[in-house]
């Protein structure tokens, strides 16, 4: 195992979170050397050490197998979240280490969720950091990694496949080194435009900036414990809505549709079939809410129900009302975008819709097959024509995500979580939609449940971030070994 070229790679996103919590330390000396500051100098430095390290004593080397490869993204993700958590923990305060973990993970996979019963209590600082979780876990920290590496070498070429699905990749129409610039030009203008138009709309700088880094890694971390309401502004919904949409599309998608100034690209059958769904479930959301009185009228019921659906499909995790005084019949009807989500190709969680079309395809074949077995049948996404061996992946992560969800809801009872929370807790963690229902809902918090259930979901969130093969991968090359 070429562990020099293995420390390196891991070293790169380790700097990128130091450069991030020296930004922190700047916004610190801003606010007047808030409480957060030695925590924050003492966080870089350990970081900065630890990441600059293997370049200082390990020689560069661009050779890395595919083994190495899968345990440079494991490393650099799992390493970011124990170095993420050391403001929080040494900050204190409501962050005993479980909390500080959870919170770190929950950052930097953007889901979202959090353990905080008052958020504006922290420095602003800290809520800085917090925010920047999002924005560095949303480009995600291997992305950040091929960025900063210099040249087009196979190494790089290499982890950009493994860190992008085959899902994701297949429609930017780039060759994978192109791919990574694509994904990050869009993600870039996505916060930078999300900004302005948040702080144009009302919003402080700082509240647009922590807002924006949410909202364009779909992930949910507000700097108010009202979430989106404690703005009481429709323009500042809006936007929220429009910016939680775009950023839930396929990258590839949004920058053909610019770069060729043509809508033609818009014309894709997963983006149809995503935007259909989330039309449907936000139309029913609305009518129940109105059903159930919980909106007094028809406008403010389908506002509400297009905002909460879109939170959930888009595993954003914002919130404008409090789903906690829902009846559990209409907390399930957002379980069902909440294990779909929204596309492959950009910063969401969940199965992808482009699985669940696919999903629906080879059942219509099926059926086709044994109603008429002489005639041909094929499944096509747009163009394209999937053969078995290009399918049998996807449906296959469909049977495993299921199989994980269920040991997760099971597991999760057995920590003392109610059936309810429990399957609602592990749909939103592993699909990293943020907040569940009741009190570990949209105004709510996950501070109240065991220790054991926290770590849980915090596994459930990183397998959803890595799409669970990765992980897989790297227990098989363990046990491999072991074998031999």
């Amino acid at each position: 195992m070429n562990w020099k070229g293995i420390s390196r790679n891991v070293g790169y996103a380790l700097l990128v979170s130091a450069l991030f919590m020296l930004f922190s330390i700047f916004v610190s000396l801003l606010n007047g050397n808030d409480s957060a500051l030695a925590a924050l100098i003492i966080s870089f430095t350990i970081t900065f050490i630890v990441g600059i390290f293997p370049f200082i004593f390990v020689r560069s080397t661009s050779a890395i197998s595919l083994k190495e490869g899968y345990i440079i993204i494991m490393l650099s993700w799992l390493l970011s979240f124990v170095f993420g958590m050391l403001p929080y923990a040494l900050w204190g305060g409501p962050f005993s280490l479980t909390n500080a973990w959870f919170e770190s993970v929950s950052g930097f996979t953007t889901t979202g969720a959090t353990i905080l019963e008052d958020v504006e209590g922290l420095p602003r600082s800290l809520l800085f950091w917090r925010s920047s979780t999002h924005f560095i876990g949303g480009l995600g920290v291997v992305v950040f990694l091929l960025l900063i590496i210099p040249g087009s070498n196979q190494m790089k070429l290499r982890l950009t496949n493994m860190e992008l699905s085959s899902l994701s990749k297949n429609t930017y129409g780039s060759n994978a080194n192109k791919t990574v610039y694509i994904f990050a030009y869009v993600y870039l203008l996505l916060f930078i435009v999300s900004f302005f138009s948040y702080w144009i709309a009302g919003m402080s700088a700082f509240d647009a900036v922590c807002h924006a880094m949410s909202v364009s890694a779909t992930g949910g971390f507000s700097s108010r414990n009202a979430s989106i309401a404690a703005f009481d502004s429709r323009l500042i919904e809006g936007l929220t809505m429009l910016f939680m949409y775009l950023s839930s599309l396929h990258f590839g998608i949004t920058y053909l549709t610019f770069a060729t100034r043509s809508l033609k690209p818009l014309n894709n059958p997963v983006l149809k079939f995503y935007t259909g769904s989330v039309l449907f479930f936000a139309l029913v959301l609305g009518i129940e809410l109105k059903h159930y009185g919980i909106c007094g009228s028809w406008g403010n019921a389908l506002w509400n129900g297009l905002f909460e659906t879109l939170c959930v499909s888009t595993t954003t995790g914002f919130a404008i009302i409090d789903n906690a005084v829902w009846p559990k019949a209409l907390t399930m009807v957002i379980m069902f975008p909440a294990f779909m989500c929204a596309c492959a190709g950009s910063t969401s969680g969940g199965v992808k819709a482009d699985r669940i079309l696919l999903f629906f395809k080879a059942i219509r074949r099926q059926v086709n097959r044994i109603l008429h077995p002489t005639s041909v049948n094929e499944v096509k996404l747009g163009s394209t024509i999937l053969r078995d061996a290009e399918m049998a992946p996807h449906l296959l992560y469909i049977v495993l995500y299921c199989v994980l969800l269920s040991f997760s809801v099971l597991l999760s009872m057995g920590f003392g979580v109610d059936p309810h929370n429990a399957f609602c807790a592990s749909v939103t963690s592993i699909g990293n939609v943020g907040p569940a229902v009741g009190e570990l809902g949209s105004m709510g918090n996950f501070n109240g449940i065991s220790v054991a259930a926290k770590l849980l979901f915090t596994t459930d969130m990183f397998l959803g971030r890595v799409e669970i093969y990765p992980l897989l991968a790297v227990i098989g090359m363990i046990f491999d070994r072991h074998g031999r």
